[in-house]
């Protein structure tokens, strides 16, 4: 008896997922079943949106980076500015003699840029400083959701409120977060696959290097198809009441049939991010480089790790308010009328 009720429930939730979904394997699926409205503001004028919320804002939002800096600091450190030093020391030697004028110097700031953005520049974590670090990003991330979410509402609140009361469904947004982070794991194949081919010299042409593409291409495709709707997701989950699968449940069906078009905001939301850093970055170390070339007493001084803590911390209020803010229009477009 026990048997059949079970069996009961799983067909009950499969046909439940099949009625949800209109594609079938090996069938083509008709237009009418899968396109679905997406009616939102362009590119740049949603980002426009965006900014102008979080500047708005901008006295709670500078609290909370301050305090996410500050806390990251104590708990998990920041990039030691000897390592820092020591690398762009040797950039300057193996760059001598070909990477010079104000030309040159800008190159040099752009591969210490990349050096940072690939977290070259970051020193080896304790297992106990990546917990750290993995708390208080998803504090911060909670935090900015849920105060979005009041003000939008339009409760008063301040950025106390939100670190009280925001962090309630920690242990649900970690279950999702690390289900995200198995779904990059193809994405992470491919890029190491990629370093290991580059070093081989499979990748100098040939049937060789055609199937390594595509089967890279794959995997990738895989990884941006899977987080698409678990990036929705984080945002689902914080609602009150709700639970980790319910959410990813919820956030499967909200992107189906307009799963490309959700992606490519994505993509346009990674892209900026990185714009803004290199308009950012690249001036800071150029500056870090020059003026302590004239004023040699202040070498100590870690100007770059500190921008990078800060910029580190402005990146996730802002991912984490464009995430929420693109979903809730996505959420208005399905509740107009059609």
């Amino acid at each position: 008896m026990l048997k059949i009720k079970i069996f009961s429930k799983i067909k009950k939730r499969f046909t439940s997922f099949m009625g949800r979904r209109p594609h079938r394997s090996f069938r083509q699926t008709r237009r009418r079943d899968y396109v679905r409205s997406l009616k939102l503001p362009g590119y740049i004028s949603f980002t426009k949106y965006v900014c102008r919320t979080i500047w708005t804002n901008r006295k709670m939002f500078t609290v909370l980076i301050l305090i996410y800096a500050l806390v990251t600091v104590l708990m998990v450190g920041i990039v030691s500015q000897d390592l820092y030093a020591t690398l762009t020391e040797t950039l300057g030697k193996t760059s001598e003699g070909f990477l010079v004028g104000f030309g040159g110097e800008i190159e040099k700031a752009g591969l210490l840029f990349l050096t940072a953005l690939t977290g070259g520049m970051s020193q080896t974590l304790t297992d106990v400083q990546q917990i750290y670090a993995g708390i208080i990003s998803l504090l911060a991330w909670l935090t900015s959701v849920w105060m979005l979410r009041n003000i939008l509402a339009g409760y008063k609140v301040k950025a106390r409120d939100g670190l009280y009361n925001a962090g309630a469904p920690i242990l649900s947004t970690f279950l999702v977060a690390l289900l995200l982070v198995i779904q990059l794991l193809p994405l992470a194949l491919a890029l190491t696959a990629y370093s290991a081919a580059a070093l081989t010299g499979i990748l100098n042409g040939g049937v060789e290097a055609m199937l390594f593409w595509i089967a890279a291409g794959l995997l990738v495709m895989l990884s941006l198809y899977w987080v698409t709707s678990t990036i929705i997701a984080l945002v689902i989950v914080t609602l009150p009441g709700m639970y980790p699968f319910q959410a990813i449940k919820t956030a499967g069906d909200l992107v189906v049939g307009r799963r490309l078009r959700i992606l490519l905001r994505f993509l346009w939301m990674g892209l900026i991010t990185i714009f803004v850093w290199a308009i950012i970055m690249i001036p800071v170390i150029m500056f870090d480089g020059w003026i302590k070339t004239v004023w040699t007493t202040i070498n100590w001084l870690p100007i770059v790790p500190v921008v990078l803590l800060v910029m580190a911390a402005m990146t996730i209020i802002w991912v984490s308010s464009y995430v929420y803010l693109f979903y809730r229009k996505v959420v208005a477009d399905d509740a107009s009328p059609a």
